[in-house]
């Protein structure tokens, strides 16, 4: 039994020590041959797909008619003492549309890092209008008494955008969360109605022919209809009975314009095999003012590529 433990107890010992001697090098190779296993998914390349979703947009209009109310009343004390051009607002818009248009771009990939960079088209075809009127009365320094109605309507069409983006993501095997930043081009149409009424008479002088109507006081006045004879010098009437003219329509077309703006989002990204791609994506855009109109559009939207 002393035998055999100690035989045991040697071969226990002696065992790793000559393991250690032992020389794998040809079983192994060298070192070089050890290269880090490839990504599951290689999102490096050309790709290109469409894109269907839904999108909401909100059209404002900023002080839209104060260039042609200002040329209108240019000449005239309300507009030196009061400031008429601006009297009209108008509130914003909300449109909902389903948008769809197609993408393309370049990714390339560092260890799990992508970046890209992508362009998009979308279609939009949706159009916000606004209406609204306001009437005022003023008695100038002058002493003329003033009446100021205004109304009209505005309304921008935007038919399409696109955008250019740099993109920046960080690749989980088939997925791939991302973020994406650039410019947003479009194209829209407006057009900005508005009409005005005004008339006015000398407020001293009426009062004079209200005390005396026997005086024949001349009253001055504007912006009556055509044979009324309110304020006729010859036959004098009270100006309150007096009947304006009616609204004058300011001249105005439908204008096209380019428009430029920010485009931001992001999204995640799955890769069903290394060339069918599927995403799905939130995109906001957020055109600058063109002539007093403004446009932001938030999408959601889905998305499926090739990739090359």
């Amino acid at each position: 039994m002393r035998i055999a433990t100690l035989a045991v107890l040697a071969s226990v010992l002696i065992s790793p020590a000559l393991a250690a001697d032992l020389d794998y090098g040809v079983l192994r190779g060298a070192d070089d041959d050890y290269l880090a296993p490839a990504p599951l998914i290689d999102w490096s390349g050309f790709y290109v797909g469409g894109h269907g979703g839904y999108s909401t947009a909100s059209m404002g209009f900023t002080n839209v008619f104060g260039n042609p109310y200002r040329e209108y009343f240019r000449a005239r004390d309300i507009e030196a003492e009061f400031g008429v051009s601006s009297l009209l607002t108008f509130s914003s818009r909300r449109v909902h549309s389903t948008t769809y248009g197609a993408y393309a771009g370049y990714n390339v990939q560092f260890d799990d890092a992508v970046f890209g960079l992508e362009v998009d088209y979308t279609s939009f075809n949706k159009s916000g209008i606004s209406y609204n009127e306001i009437s005022r009365f003023y008695t100038t320094k002058a002493n003329m008494f003033e009446i100021v109605n205004l109304r009209g309507f505005s309304k921008t069409e935007l038919e399409d955008y696109g955008t250019i983006r740099g993109r920046a993501g960080y690749a989980f095997g088939s997925f791939l969360p991302f973020v994406t930043a650039g410019l947003a081009i479009g194209r829209a149409t407006i057009l900005d109605q508005p009409e005005v009424q005004n008339y006015g008479y000398d407020a001293t002088a009426a009062a004079a022919y209200q005390a005396n109507p026997r005086s024949g006081t001349p009253v001055t006045h504007h912006g009556y209809a055509n044979g009324n004879t309110a304020f006729d010098p010859g036959a004098p009437q009270d100006p309150n009975k007096s009947v304006p003219d009616g609204f004058y329509q300011l001249p105005a077309k439908p204008k096209s314009k380019a428009v430029a703006g920010v485009a931001l989002g992001g999204g995640i990204e799955y890769a069903i095999t290394s060339n069918f791609l599927l995403r799905g994506e939130y995109q906001y855009v957020l055109f600058d003012d063109f002539d007093g109109h403004k446009v932001n559009i938030n999408t959601v939207r889905g998305g499926a590529a090739i990739k090359f």
